[in-house]
């Protein structure tokens, strides 16, 4: 990039250069970020009447597409330029146009500088640098293969064990060994005693059960295998029992990590596991749409389902049925004494479908109990997570009489908890950030402290730092939620450097380059949410009762607006009312066209119908907002608002019935990090709008299954619409074609049964290197917890105290 900078400068365009610098100084914001430099760029192009193959093909404009921020400090130009995907450099431009590169620590002095936060004795602001923990660990060198961390480490790590025979072997011998499940033995008993004898006994082993009929039952030949050596876990029938051995046969003879991995995968180790959802209103009735839950439930209540399901394949299938082995999955949440007629005040709540999952609720310790008797907003839970740790270990310990074998985070503090109990059990870390808060509020940490009595941003990304560095892996749904897009930074990679001003400097916050970070996908609950066209699953008093509650019931307890027409095509949402989900921006973008309004009605669930009846911030805002829209461009007739509860098959039935009408689905978040909504709208066929900012990039093709929307602009977004509902009307078959492309496209790859063995496979794997390799992340970890103890525990304890007076 400095290349192509040199070049601009010694070049016929330094004069270009020189007149759009001076555009820069001439405008209001001093610190621009892209959306901004593009506009300048734009504006500069038409004033000097540049040709379209300047604007887009110059040296100039070459800088520009690759510009993600400029900060304009006196007379100088700082550039933070993204050349590729997770890869940053930064120069300062001064005003005589000289180049100078600039070290990161310089780049957060000068946003320091830009919020008058900068003291200028050396030395007296925290650095914090992950970068010293990642050097001895395999980095990943392709920006494609982000994401894909669990294909490389095994590659790396088997080419370095596989070199020395003696120690693969015995490494391979003695992980075979560890495995039991209640005290009794699989695997591998004490008559095998050498890695030689293991080998040997393998052989023996595969000509005995290939001479049985394939579909024999291990119990009929279990204890011939016992004498040999060999426990329950290889498989339930003489077939897979073969199939096996003649893979860990392989193996031994010639090691190769696709023949590792498909072997580690069918290695019986988890049993138990633990998903940490923490802040609470998680129940299975009465809760979703409440603040901070809806999406997040969801994900883990089907997340669970599914997890249960594949352990006990996983355990017939290794022919443990006869050892009584039952898998057990606990979501960990908060109990909540006054929990508005919902089950969040019943410590354990079985999970409805399932044999052994279930919701452990943990109280808070009091405190003040005018706030641990009820509901804690997300951006005020931080006081509470270490005691509540505590206590939830205790109670896990009893509930599934040990440890559990994988703890898997949700969330910023959920994964927090899940920090501080893998730490205290020494169990596998994953986490999920579902959403991480710094990309999603704009210029968050550098204004942290206007941002502090409300937010509590501090807290929230000191936690997101520890919970990301510690985890063996991190799950997430989209590549971009890791490095985002050529032309957007993703969210894991804005916490690489930044500046907490006063607080600290992040110089290097988390490694891209890691093979922990892995893209799976979640589902979509298949049980609820299937196509409209699939009429023999559907309930026809439930298809009724919704399609009146949608559009004709007169109920203004919880359903606002009547309307003109209802048989006018539905333009559908659903989310909680808060400023990121943006359905006030969809009313709007409604309001503001007359002509989709003529063609279509706006239906919304969403939250709360009144003010006095939100206990959060965000959604009273946001209903105070849609009131003043609907005034403001007169939607009365032309929009409902369902201010409703509603249960899973409700949730489903009502995306089917607005199929049923051959309506669309709009999803207009500012950003969003996956979009669970989006998966169920077009599992339904619906014809579905999503945001182009996050995650729906990747789940909708454009034009193909879906389309892209910017919600920031809302005439553009209302024309894209009206243009579809205009292609409907004229061919009849395009909405049906789009319908179906939707619904396939879902089926192809965003399934439950697709993610929970991909997230099996994981733990497997990560729990075989962090044995094998012998990994020391003690220094790490007390690094870690130096932070947990000097810089957000103290903060935390801060918080505490103001809420004892509340």
């Amino acid at each position: 990039m400095s290349e192509l900078i040199q070049t601009l400068l010694d070049g016929e365009e330094r004069s270009d250069l020189r007149s759009f610098v001076s555009e820069l100084r001439q405008q209001e914001k001093k610190y621009l970020l892209r959306n901004d430099i593009v506009n300048v760029y734009n504006e500069y192009c038409v004033k000097y009447h540049k040709s379209e193959k300047f604007c887009s093909s110059s040296d100039l404009g070459k800088l520009i597409y690759y510009t993600q921020e400029i900060i304009q400090e006196e007379s100088n130009f700082c550039f933070i330029i993204r050349p590729k995907i997770a890869n940053q450099q930064v120069y300062r431009l001064t005003d005589d146009l000289s180049l100078e590169a600039m070290t990161v620590e310089e780049l957060l002095d000068v946003r320091d500088r830009f919020v008058n936060r900068f003291n200028p004795n050396e030395g007296d602001l925290l650095e914090l640098d992950f970068a010293p923990f990642y050097d001895y660990s395999p980095i990943i060198r392709d920006p494609k293969n982000i994401g894909k961390g669990v294909q490389y480490l095994n590659r790396y790590l088997s080419s370095k064990l596989f070199q020395d025979a003696k120690q693969w072997l015995e490494s391979l011998f003695s992980f075979l060994r560890l495995h039991q499940y209640n005290g009794i033995q699989l695997l591998i008993n004490d008559r095998i005693k050498t890695h030689q004898q293991l080998s040997e006994q393998v052989k023996k082993a595969i000509a005995i059960v290939s001479a049985r009929p394939s579909d024999e039952l291990y119990e009929e030949f279990r204890f011939t295998l016992q004498t040999m050596g060999f426990e329950p876990g290889w498989g339930n029938t003489a077939q897979r029992v073969q199939e096996t051995l003649s893979i860990l046969d392989e193996l031994i003879d010639s090691p190769d990590p696709q023949t590792l991995e498909a072997f580690i995968s069918r290695i019986p180790m988890i049993f138990r596991i633990v998903l940490v959802s923490a802040h609470g209103w998680f129940g299975q009735e009465g809760v979703l749409g409440r603040p901070d839950t809806g999406g997040q439930v969801v994900y883990v209540l089907d997340q669970a389902k599914n997890l249960e399901k594949q352990l006990q394949e996983d355990v017939i299938l290794a022919g443990l049925e006869g050892l009584n082995v039952q898998p057990k999955v606990i979501i960990l949440t908060r109990l909540i004494p006054n929990s508005d007629g919902t089950h969040c005040n019943q410590r354990l709540e079985k999970v409805h479908g399932t044999e052994n999952a279930w919701i452990l609720r943990v109280p808070l310790r009091e405190f003040n109990p005018n706030l641990t008797q009820n509901w804690i907003s997300r951006f005020e839970f931080w006081p509470y997570l270490e005691t509540y740790a505590i206590d939830a270990e205790k109670e896990l310990k009893a509930e599934l009489q040990g440890r559990p074998d994988l703890i898997v985070g949700n969330y910023s503090d959920g994964n927090l908890v899940a920090f501080l109990l893998a730490r205290r059990m020494k169990v596998t870390q994953c986490n999920i950030a579902h959403a991480l808060e710094k990309s999603k509020y704009l210029f968050s940490n550098l204004y942290w402290q206007d941002l502090e009595d409300k937010y509590h941003f501090s807290l929230q990304f000191t936690a997101d730092l520890i919970a990301m560095n510690a985890a063996n892996f991190i799950i997430s749904s989209t590549y971009q939620e890791i490095v985002g897009t050529p032309d957007s930074v993703g969210q894991y990679e804005s916490y690489e450097c930044f500046t907490m001003p006063d607080l600290y400097h992040v110089v290097k916050g988390i490694e891209l380059f890691s093979p922990k970070f892995n893209v799976v996908p979640p589902g979509v609950s298949e049980k609820y949410y299937f196509p409209y066209t699939q009429n023999q699953d559907r309930v026809e008093s439930d298809r009724q009762r919704i399609t009146e509650m949608l559009f004709t019931l007169d109920d203004p307890s919880q359903i606002f607006g009547k309307l003109d027409d209802p048989d006018k095509r539905p333009i559908f949402s659903m989310a909680r009312l808060d400023r990121i989900k943006n359905l006030t921006g969809l009313a709007e973008c409604f309001g503001k066209s007359p002509e989709l309004q003529a063609h279509c009605n706006l239906i919304l669930v969403a939250g709360k119908l009144r003010v006095e009846e939100s206990g959060d911030n965000e959604e009273r805002d946001e209903i105070i907002k849609l009131y003043q829209i609907i005034e403001q461009y007169n939607l009365h007739g032309k929009i409902r608002w369902l201010g409703v509860r509603l249960s899973k098959n409700d949730s489903g039935e009502i995306y089917r019935v607005i199929g049923d009408r051959q309506g669309i689905f709009v999803q207009p978040a500012l950003f969003e990090a996956f979009g669970l909504t989006i998966l169920e709208a077009m599992i339904s066929g619906l014809p579905t709008f999503a945001t182009q900012f996050g995650g729906p990039l990747e789940i909708i093709q454009n034009r193909v299954n879906g389309f892209y929307i910017n919600p920031t602009n809302l005439e553009e977004t209302a024309a894209k619409i009206l243009d579809f509902v205009t292609n409907c009307e004229q061919n009849p078959n395009y909405w049906h074609q789009i319908s179906q492309q939707a619904i396939n496209r879902v089926y192809s790859t965003y399934t439950w049964k697709i993610h929970t063995t991909k997230l099996l496979s994981l733990a497997r794997i990560y729990g075989f290197w962090n044995f094998t390799s012998q990994e020391n992340r003690e220094d790490l970890l007390r690094y870690l917890e130096a932070l947990f103890y000097l810089i957000y525990k103290p903060r935390a304890q801060q918080l505490l105290e103001q809420h004892q007076y509340r």
